[in-house]
């Protein structure tokens, strides 16, 4: 059931839980939570996010996940956290030093999970909570803490400048097939 403009409303500042476990293959780290993934509880559950359908067409995934099977990923080696845990309408919303405090919540995640792979969903994220301003879409050449750090496009369906086979093309190359 999609939620009602008030559900949405009283979702603002909420948070949804990261799906992470020890030695993932994969973290993705998005921006921060949708009130529509905040009032359904479930990461890039925003109609017209393209995450799941980006996750099948690059391979992560064998069919196309429902953000409610989010948990499947576990399985695979892939999981999802996010860089500031409350959720707004749009990352306007947020100050620079959320994403910087973001950075330091990641970095103990890191330290503690372990993952082999870090992927930042949004590269314009990704300059403000490292202060990396001249940072590209791709692998990055330093890590993140122990991780291989990536750069990926926000999946999300306001981002015109990639169509669906360019974002899974970009997350194809995480995964090094």
């Amino acid at each position: 059931m999609r939620p009602t403009r008030a559900d949405l409303e009283a979702a603002r500042g909420r948070t949804v839980p990261d799906l992470i476990a020890p030695g993932l293959e994969v973290l993705f780290c998005g921006i921060n939570p949708s009130l529509y993934s905040a009032a359904v509880g479930h990461h890039f559950a925003r109609p017209g996010n393209r995450f799941w359908a980006t996750l099948h067409r690059a391979g992560f995934t064998e069919r196309l996940l429902l953000p409610e099977e989010e948990h499947e990923l576990l399985e695979h080696g892939f999981g999802i956290t996010n860089l500031v845990s409350r959720a707004t309408a749009s990352a306007v919303e947020l100050a620079t030093e959320e994403y910087r405090d973001g950075a330091l919540s990641l970095a103990r995640k890191v330290r503690h999970y372990r993952p082999a792979k870090v992927a930042f969903v949004g590269i314009q994220a990704y300059r403000l909570a490292l202060s990396e301003r001249l940072a590209t879409v791709g692998q990055q050449p330093r890590r993140f803490v122990d991780a291989r750090a990536w750069v990926l496009p926000n999946p999300s369906g306001l981002n015109a400048h990639y169509q669906l086979d360019a974002l899974a093309e970009l997350y194809r190359q995480v995964l090094g097939r």
